[in-house]
């Protein structure tokens, strides 16, 4: 299988990587010279033989619509692409309809994995037609983790429902580390309390609490034991926001989302320790950037 993928980022530079050692052969595209395996969008289509599929795996909003309207354009009928993007369901659902007007098939998967996926896979969420996505299969199965074949992987319905569903799993996100972070801060204002980094690792196996989350939160402490180089800032990407939006749409209380997302904001008045945390934490499993600590004039 040949595909073309669109967006060699943090995330779409992995993926192309382990595609490849997949058995998968991709062709990618990125306005990154250095990065790029074409000069252009339109080699990128005239690269990938037809019937085409072209996963897009850049920034959601208004990079994903013109990305999504230049391949409108440039693909034929039968071809497939593929939202792998953080993008809004909403938005899934347009972009589905415009290429359906020229014949182009539409599949939204969210992705879950972050800089780690190329070692340890991808959780995979997918939404589309049946057909579109056994098509698709190889491609998930070499992005999955090996062995999994029965996990990490879901087609939760019709176009939407996959980044409705990764929606849901950011929020969820949200709320974890908000609570692991807050966790931390009342550890390290108890004065009885000499070993915070050890608490953490304790925990991290055969305890309720334990998870990969945990895992990278001590892997945080250990590179910097008191965040001295984190600011508590934390910044959202937009998918927190859409669940506690859902919420109210749908009359569903989400208590600890919503109150995880409102701590965000609050980062961004107060430098916290719980923040610097939750910042640390964004930096570990994505490669979010941090904000640097303030530092004191001398």
């Amino acid at each position: 299988m040949h595909i073309g993928l669109i967006g060699l980022g943090k995330m779409g530079f992995n993926m192309r990587e382990r595609l490849r050692r997949g058995g998968i052969t991709v062709t990618g595209f990125d306005r990154n010279p250095e990065l790029t395996d074409v000069s252009s969008l339109d080699e990128l289509v005239a690269a990938v033989p037809a019937p085409r599929i072209i996963w897009v795996m850049v920034p959601a909003g208004a990079v994903t619509d013109n990305v999504i309207r230049e391949l409108s354009g440039a693909l034929q009928e039968g071809d497939l692409v593929i939202d792998g993007g953080n993008s809004r369901f909403t938005d899934d659902q347009a972009h589905g309809a415009l290429l359906a007007e020229h014949g182009i098939s539409f599949l939204d998967c969210g992705v879950s994995g972050g800089v780690w996926g190329l070692a340890n896979g991808y959780g995979l969420m997918v939404g589309g037609s049946d057909a579109e996505v056994a098509r698709a299969m190889p491609i998930f199965d070499a992005l999955r983790p090996e062995g999994e074949r029965q996990e990490s992987f879901v087609h939760v319905g019709d176009i939407g429902a996959g980044h409705y569903a990764k929606m849901v799993h950011n929020g969820i996100e949200y709320g974890l580390m908000q609570a692991y972070a807050e966790g931390y801060e009342l550890l390290q204002a108890k004065d009885i309390i000499k070993d915070v980094p050890g608490t953490f690792t304790a925990w991290q196996k055969g305890t309720v609490v334990r998870s990969w989350l945990l895992d990278l939160m001590v892997n945080a402490l250990q590179d910097d034991p008191d965040l001295a180089r984190v600011a508590g800032y934390v910044e959202d990407s937009g998918e927190g926001r859409w669940t506690v939006e859902e919420s109210i749409a749908n009359a569903v209380p989400t208590p600890a989302i919503t109150a995880s997302v409102f701590a965000r904001f609050a980062s961004r008045q107060d430098d916290s320790p719980a923040m610097k945390m939750v910042a640390a934490l964004r930096n570990q499993f994505g490669g979010h950037a941090v904000r640097p600590a303030r530092q004191d004039p001398a």
